[in-house]
């Protein structure tokens, strides 16, 4: 499948667009957050009304491209019940989005006790989870890429490396790889214990088939760090984006904020110095695209060349 090149954006969900000026930024993308926008299952809307008019109007500012978290994509599910398909497809074809890409995370219709429930890494799974993922991006008639999860506990039975087990699903399923790089760290820092190392992770996932990166922060909490999307991007995550971006050639990078304000040095912020985080986020992002790149790679800095 052919896949654009679009450069820097953000993810658009109604938590950050309460506040955040999305339509005055010259964005690369805006990936669309489905589970955010989309109707309930037991209704005949597809999505919220709001929305439409929304998100086509940023339709003609900057490429869109799609995520789900809550689709049901790899529970248990009849895939023709989930909400990937019922919702999520119909969506991606509505804004007829280059991609879509999906967390690795066992949800099913109640969207419960999904956000730190990872796939079990085994052999069982990256049978039948490779055969849902193949079958899904044929679908949605567009590439499909799976994101790596954060998590507080390995599923019981998994015995082999996520990194692995990502491995194999994406080769065996000729999908892509949704890169998160603060899962990354939040998981280097909850798993240290464990041996978990980000450089294993790198130098065993595909990096070719790395479609889109993001990029978050997050907060310590309980004794827990947390992928809390509510600060500045750290600084670790940023040296592994110049990492990265130098031993591949993902086709966006996309910022995650899910908080209506953000925290710096736990406090939380007002709205002006929130919109300031953001837009420095940005401005972090297209610079580092720009040194790996080049300034005229990016959508926005191709349409003012022309």
């Amino acid at each position: 499948m052919m896949i654009s090149t679009l450069g820097v954006g953000l993810q658009y969900n109604p938590a950050l667009a309460a506040w955040f000026p999305f339509r005055e930024q010259a964005l690369d993308v805006m990936e669309i957050l489905f589970d955010s926008i989309m109707a309930p299952l037991d209704g005949p809307q597809l999505m919220w009304p709001d929305a439409a008019e929304t998100l086509d109007s940023a339709a003609t500012q900057c490429a869109l491209v799609g995520h789900s978290n809550y689709g049901g994509d790899f529970g248990f599910d009849p895939l023709e019940t989930t909400s990937a398909v019922r919702r999520h497809v119909p969506l991606a074809k509505r804004f007829r989005v280059p991609w879509v890409t999906n967390h690795c995370f066992y949800s099913d219709a109640s969207w419960a006790n999904v956000w730190s429930s990872p796939l079990q890494f085994s052999k069982a799974e990256v049978a039948r989870v490779a055969e849902r993922a193949r079958n899904l991006q044929e679908i949605y008639g567009v590439c499909l890429g799976h994101e790596n999860a954060a998590y507080y506990r390995s599923c019981p039975g998994s015995n082999m490396p996520e990194e692995e087990f990502l491995a194999r699903v994406i080769e065996r399923s000729g999908t892509y790889l949704h890169l998160d790089l603060h899962n990354l760290f939040a998981n280097s820092i909850n798993h240290v214990a464990s041996g978990y190392s980000i450089e294993r992770f790198l130098s065993t996932i595909p990096l070719d088939r790395i479609i889109a990166i993001h990029l978050a922060g997050g907060r310590s909490l309980d004794g827990l760090y947390h992928d809390l999307h509510d600060t500045a991007v750290p600084k670790p995550v940023w040296e592994l984006l110049d990492n990265v971006l130098s031993r591949s050639r993902p086709r966006a990078v996309i910022l995650e904020y899910e908080s209506h304000l953000l925290f710096e040095d736990g406090k939380k912020l007002d709205h002006a110095r929130s919109v300031d985080l953001v837009l420095a986020d940005l401005e972090c992002a297209r610079r580092a695209w720009d040194h790996a790149y080049g300034a005229k790679s990016r959508r926005t800095t191709r349409e003012e060349a022309a």
